[in-house]
């Protein structure tokens, strides 16, 4: 992983959102500060640059700086020994795509050495997957990256969601367009994009969080291999 050197988790950022499916983002983002962090740094990269900011600090005593350039919270942690950049746009996932290019530019990083870390429901939950110049797949924050970048040629960590209760509401949905009938269409449709919101912006269950546990160690072995 010595080429990659700036990690973007995607995540809403009003307290309403911590820890619920949409933030896997911005909850890998803070396994990874756990991981590895470096601690009492003499002076943060973003401060030498001129950008500043205010220090905030979770519980896990890790400094994040808000950068109002990127309107971003960034810190610096080591992965493997190679020094990276983790960075939580706190613009809301669907509008990602300015602060991403953004933070791109003030640490001098190519697109093709990015990577964002987002939720992903064509993946089923435990799953993870490394991707590299993929289309969106429908997801509105990549959407907005990809425009604001104007190429797919990054890296993503997708970590799975997709739940058996989601393929069932698509194939509903699936089922009443092949059905011809355009009201029974727009119904379905309605019913199962309702249902992908209220899934993406609910909380993790206990048992689900203890399985993240696992999750987040395997995608952290798949970003390593990322050269």
């Amino acid at each position: 992983m010595n080429a990659t050197k700036l990690l973007i988790g995607l995540g809403n950022p009003d307290t309403e959102y911590q820890n619920t499916r949409h933030n896997v983002g911005f909850m890998f983002l803070d396994y990874l500060a756990r991981r590895s962090l470096v601690a009492d740094a003499p002076q943060p990269l973003w401060r030498r640059r001129g950008e500043g900011g205010l220090a905030k600090k979770t519980h896990d005593k890790t400094t994040w700086e808000f950068d109002k350039k990127s309107n971003s919270l960034i810190t610096k942690v080591k992965l493997d020994k190679t020094s990276v950049i983790l960075a939580k746009p706190q613009t809301y996932v669907n509008k990602s795509g300015e602060a991403v290019k953004k933070l791109c530019s003030i640490f001098h990083v190519p697109y093709s050495m990015l990577v964002v870390i987002h939720d992903d429901l064509d993946i089923p939950f435990g799953n993870t997957k490394i991707s590299f110049d993929k289309n969106s797949g429908g997801h509105k924050g990549i959407e907005s990256i990809m425009r604001a970048l104007k190429t797919k040629k990054f890296y993503r960590l997708r970590v799975g969601l997709a739940k058996p209760a989601l393929q069932k509401a698509r194939l509903r949905a699936a089922e009443a367009r092949r059905s011809g009938e355009a009201e029974a269409r727009q119904q379905s449709d309605k019913k199962r994009d309702e249902f992908v919101v209220k899934m993406v912006l609910s909380k993790f269950s206990p048992s689900e969080q203890g399985q993240l546990k696992k999750i987040f160690k395997e995608a952290y072995d798949k970003l390593l291999q990322i050269k």
